[in-house]
């Protein structure tokens, strides 16, 4: 990697840091050579801290340690993306990110889709909606509109209405978040199980 550490004139080049696994920033610290070549010989993310004056490993206090797992660097040579395995809470304030957010792995907006599920069905009592309802129903018939979602989605896909097809396909994984959900589940489990078969 030849990184230009003496771009600015300080020998200091930043370092973004993002979960390997959920993606999300976490962090922004800066590297000298010391710190670039420490965080490579330890596989713990170091930094050179301008406060401190100093090189300073990530979690050598807290433990919240920020483990290695990759480094990329942009096309200007001056600026490195490192993934790593987070031990605990990033920011020193106890939060996920130093941007006061959960490190959380998100879906898009299937993630979303689970929060609208999981606001309804808490908020019931207040507010009426086809989730709630559904809920009151119990789980049995959550099950039911899952098999009936999956027959019509089946039936479309043997005809040529593409637009039939994904209107059906959409029915379906909604009712299928919520039979997840129902039984305590979420998405994030049916990733760990499908990455398990994948190993």
């Amino acid at each position: 990697m030849n990184i230009d550490f003496n771009k600015n004139n300080d020998g200091l080049v930043p370092a973004i840091i993002q979960d390997a696994t959920t993606k999300n920033v976490l962090m922004l610290g800066y590297m000298n050579e010391e710190a670039f070549a420490k965080t490579q010989e330890t596989k713990l993310v170091t930094f050179f801290s301008r406060t401190k004056n100093r090189l300073w490993t990530k979690g050598e206090e807290s433990g919240n340690s920020l483990n290695l797992v990759d480094m990329k660097l942009d096309c200007d040579n001056d600026t490195l993306l490192i993934f790593v395995k987070p031990n605990g809470p990033t920011c020193h304030k106890g939060t996920g990110t130093c941007w006061n957010t959960e490190n959380k792995q998100s879906y898009g907006f299937f993630s979303t889709l689970e929060d609208v599920i999981t606001e309804r069905v808490a908020n019931k009592d207040t507010q009426k909606s086809y989730v709630a309802s559904l809920f009151d129903k119990g789980i049995n018939k959550i099950a039911q509109k899952v098999g009936e979602e999956a027959v019509e989605t089946v039936i479309e896909a043997m005809d040529n209405n593409d637009e039939l097809f994904l209107y059906e396909s959409a029915d379906l994984l909604f009712h299928y978040l919520m039979l997840l959900q129902a039984k305590g589940f979420t998405l994030k489990d049916i990733e760990a199980e499908l990455k398990g078969r994948h190993k």
